[in-house]
C-alpha cells in the first residue's frame, strides 16, 4: 500500500523527487517572520546536533569557528586582495 504524503511535508533529502522541487520550494514561507523561522529551525538543530549532546565533541565548535573566520575573510576580502603575492617579471 502507498502512502500519498503532501509535497509540504516531504524532506529533501528522503522525499523530494526532481520534477517536485520546484513544487517543494515555492511552499516555503518566504516572509520575514517565516525566513526568521527557517533560520531558528536550522539554529536549534545544529544546536541540538553538535552542541548540546552528552559528550561533546570538537566538531560542532570547530564548524562555529570556521564560519566565523570564513565570514571574518569575506568582509575584510577588499584590504587582503592588495596584499596578495604578485608575480615579479
Amino acid at each position: 500500500m502507498v502512502s500519498v504524503i503532501p509535497v509540504k511535508e516531504k524532506k529533501l533529502i528522503d522525499d523530494v523527487k526532481i520534477g517536485e522541487l520546484p513544487s517543494w520550494i515555492l511552499m516555503w514561507d518566504f516572509t520575514p517572520k517565516g525566513i526568521a523561522g527557517m533560520f531558528q529551525r536550522g539554529y536549534y538543530k545544529f544546536f541540538l546536533t553538535y552542541v548540546n549532546v552528552k559528550k561533546g565533541n570538537v566538531p560542532g565548535i570547530s564548524m562555529v569557528l570556521a564560519a566565523y573566520e570564513f565570514f571574518n575573510y569575506f568582509l575584510s576580502y577588499k584590504e587582503l586582495k592588495h596584499e596578495q603575492l604578485h608575480k615579479y617579471h
